[in-house]
């Protein structure tokens, strides 16, 4: 087995705020604080902040590239001509490294999408999949592939509850409330009360998204005690707890980043395409990334 070289997640996001806030002008502390009352103010007009997307992450990325080496350009033709005089002093080149290299967009949906072929497709799934789990690993071409590590809570589903999944994350992704309450029957959901909009309710946001219009503004763990208040569930899907964790913090990530997310959406097509491997339906044109290439397994 490979043992796979790269910086944790946790530490390469510290890293690139600290390039950001650099290029600020700022310290650390002076960026985050900045950028967490620009949230605030935002979030008074009702508005939530959303990141740029992965296309225009790479957009200002090569921006800032281009401005880079057209920089160092100016100080190679200064270093060539006056540099070499008396009592001058040569200017430095900038590095790339010292741009904040880390497409959030990019890495939001990458993290999700492997973890849901991981869920749907392969059934064996690492429960814990925090920042210190990921590394980021440096290959040949500039870019970054995925490392998951530390396999500690892996969970395992059978074929069946694989497939019920799969008819879940559809039904989400849809919006087809009638189906989600009839699957969150069949996968085992018994609450006292039945009702039926508290059952939808717990299934999107345990699997699928967590946003304002859902919670009415609350922490998800705030919105789950309300839940339990209103209708006392009696009995959970106990083979897809694992699953709505790993939703919960790769939708946390996403939030941090400000890169929100409906995990629902991004699994579909690996849902479908599994349900159609197996004749039981789904798109016909599914189209499922592969993700060996941006993710390696320790």
């Amino acid at each position: 087995m490979e043992e796979l070289k790269g910086e944790k997640l946790a530490n390469a996001l510290k890293s690139d705020m600290a390039k950001h806030a650099a290029r600020a002008g700022e310290t650390v502390d002076q960026f985050k604080a900045e950028q967490e009352e620009k949230v605030r103010q935002l979030r008074k007009k009702g508005i939530v902040k959303v990141g740029p997307s992965a296309k225009e992450y790479d957009q200002y990325v090569r921006l800032l590239d281009g401005e880079r080496k057209l920089g160092n350009a100016s100080k190679m033709a200064y270093n060539y001509s006056l540099g070499w005089l008396p009592g001058m002093e040569w200017k430095q080149y900038v590095d790339r490294d010292t741009l904040p290299l880390i497409n959030h967009a990019k890495l939001v949906d990458d993290l999700i999408y492997s973890h849901g072929w991981e869920v749907l497709v392969d059934g064996y799934f690492n429960g814990d999949p925090h920042p210190g789990n990921v590394l980021l690993i440096p290959r040949s071409k500039g870019d970054m592939q995925l490392g998951l590590i530390d396999y500690g809570q892996v969970k395992a589903l059978s074929k069946e509850d694989r497939l019920l999944m799969c008819k879940i994350v559809i039904a989400l992704a849809d919006e087809n409330k009638a189906d989600v309450i009839q699957l969150m029957k069949e996968a085992g959901y018994k609450s006292q009360n039945r009702n039926e909009d508290i059952i939808y309710l717990y299934a999107k946001v345990s699997y699928d998204e967590d946003n304002d219009e859902l919670t009415g503004g609350k922490h998800i763990q705030l919105f789950m005690e309300d839940i339990q208040a209103k209708d006392p569930i009696e009995a959970l899907p106990k083979d897809f707890i694992m699953v709505g964790r790993i939703s919960v913090m790769l939708r946390g990530l996403g939030h941090a980043l400000h890169q929100p997310r409906s995990v629902a959406k991004a699994w579909k097509p690996i849902a479908e395409s599994v349900l159609l491997g197996l004749g039981l339906g789904g798109n016909p044109n599914p189209n499922p990334r592969d993700c060996s290439d941006y993710t390696r397994l320790f």
